[in-house]
C-alpha cells in the first residue's frame, strides 16, 4: 500500500512537471501600442481634428480680430497719450483695460471649450482604437498589450497594424 501511494506520488509529480514544461514552452506574447501615433496618424483622429478646426474656426478668427483691434487701439493710445489731457488719458486707459479684460476672458472661455471638445473627440478615437487593439490581440493571440512603457523593443510594436485597421485596411 505504501508502495502504491509512492508510485501515485511519483506519477503526479511527473504530470505536474510535464504540464509545467508545456506551459513554459508556450510563448507569452506581448504587444505595444503608441497612442500618440494613433492620435497623429489614424484617419479617425485626423477627421476629429478637422472637425474641431471647422467647429472653432469662426470663434478663433473673431478672437484674432479682437486681439488685433486691441493691439491697434493700444498702439494708437501710446502715440496719442502725450497730447491727451489727463482725464482723456485716464478714460482711454480704463477703456483699454476693460477691453483687454474682456478679450482675456473670451480667450480663456474659447480655450476651455476647445479643450473640452478635443477631449471628447479624442475619447471617441481612443475607444475605437481600443476595440481594434482588442481585436488584433485576440486574432493574433497576444497575452497583453501595453499602451505606456519606458522602453519597448520595436518588434513588439503593433501600432501600424492598429492604424491600418482603424483606417479600414485591416478588417
Amino acid at each position: 500500500m505504501k508502495y502504491l501511494s509512492r508510485q501515485c506520488w511519483l506519477g503526479l509529480a511527473m504530470v505536474v512537471l510535464t504540464l509545467s514544461a508545456q506551459a513554459q514552452a508556450e510563448e507569452f506574447r506581448v504587444g505595444f501600442v503608441n497612442t500618440d501615433r494613433i492620435f497623429r496618424e489614424a484617419n479617425t483622429a485626423k477627421a476629429a481634428q478637422a472637425k474641431l478646426e471647422q467647429e472653432f474656426a469662426k470663434r478663433d478668427k473673431e478672437l484674432a480680430d479682437q486681439g488685433n483691434a486691441l493691439k491697434a487701439a493700444s498702439d494708437k493710445f501710446e502715440r496719442e497719450a502725450p497730447t491727451l489731457s489727463e482725464s482723456q488719458r485716464v478714460a482711454r486707459q480704463k477703456q483699454l483695460v476693460e477691453q483687454d479684460r474682456d478679450f482675456q476672458r473670451k480667450r480663456r472661455e474659447f480655450q476651455e471649450d476647445l479643450n473640452s471638445r478635443k477631449n471628447e473627440e479624442l475619447q471617441q478615437v481612443l475607444e475605437r482604437a481600443n476595440k481594434v487593439v482588442k481585436q488584433v490581440a485576440e486574432t493574433e493571440k497576444y497575452d497583453v498589450i501595453l499602451q505606456e512603457a519606458v522602453y519597448i523593443n520595436p518588434k513588439h510594436d503593433i501600432t501600424d497594424k492598429v492604424i491600418k485597421a482603424l483606417n479600414g485596411g485591416g478588417k
